[in-house]
């Protein structure tokens, strides 16, 4: 993805989050990662750059949001699944399932806490693009919530574009956040929790496009790809295409 970003002729610097100690307990490992890639995120903001994350799960977004400023900040999150769990009510026990809940300020809270800048998002100003592997629980824990929700790629442009000119009604400034499954499994496959029903790589490109169209985005993040699904790498070559198309939008030739 290096050449992807050479290629647009912007300086880019890559830099590798610590990986913490496999002894420390898994959401402490999750939330310590948040404190590390929040501090990185914060400098490259404050040096005006554009910060783009890459990262093997959803819960990447909460050190994102608190490095760019949670304040007056909508959420366009594509994703197969709505990532709305809470400790108490998951039957996966995967953390990564609860990525937007925490981001909401559902669950978590004495460890969202320790992460400097990190403040919920207002469920009403979250738009959820793609999602459809939902157990009836879940279904119904989304549609309570203000999350305004498209699922799979059953919805129209039309659908696409009234959420987002509403979202826009209430915030100038996006965090961008694109889990890989929101792809349909014929594209490629991003991970084992690939499901049928998900946007073609057109679409999402040009559903992108309408973000960026609409909003001042401030952070973006490409999220949950595992190379060992990804047999015959397709799913790289997009994952590669998409990154080019979103610098592109956030860095165009003029600026």
């Amino acid at each position: 993805m290096s050449g992807a970003l050479s290629a647009l002729q912007h300086p880019a610097s890559v830099e590798t989050i610590a990986a913490v100690s496999p002894a420390t307990p898994e959401a402490a490992r999750v939330f310590e990662l948040n404190r590390r890639l929040a501090r990185h995120v914060r400098t490259a903001t404050a040096d005006g750059a554009f910060p783009f994350v890459l990262a093997g799960d959803c819960n990447s977004c909460l050190r994102t949001v608190a490095g760019c400023g949670a304040r007056d900040l909508g959420v366009v999150w594509f994703d197969a699944h709505a990532d709305f769990d809470s400790p108490e009510d998951t039957r996966s026990g995967s953390l990564d399932g609860m990525g937007l809940a925490m981001l909401t300020g559902r669950s978590w809270g004495a460890l969202r806490e320790t992460v400097p800048g990190l403040a919920p998002i207002p469920e009403n100003q979250v738009v959820l693009v793609a999602v459809r592997d939902l157990e009836p629980t879940q279904r119904d824990r989304l549609q309570s919530s203000r999350i305004r929700s498209l699922e799979g790629d059953a919805f129209s442009d039309s659908d696409l574009r009234l959420a987002l000119d509403d979202l826009r009604e209430q915030v100038h400034r996006v965090y961008l956040h694109v889990d890989l499954d929101a792809l349909d499994p014929d594209e490629g496959t991003a991970n084992q929790y690939g499901a049928p029903g998900g946007l073609s790589s057109a679409r999402l490109h040009s559903a992108v496009a309408e973000v960026f169209g609409r909003f001042h985005v401030v952070a973006a993040a490409i999220t949950a790809y595992n190379p060992m699904s990804d047999g015959d790498g397709r799913m790289a070559a997009i994952a590669t295409r998409l990154l080019t198309a979103i610098v592109g939008h956030a860095l165009p030739n003029d600026r």
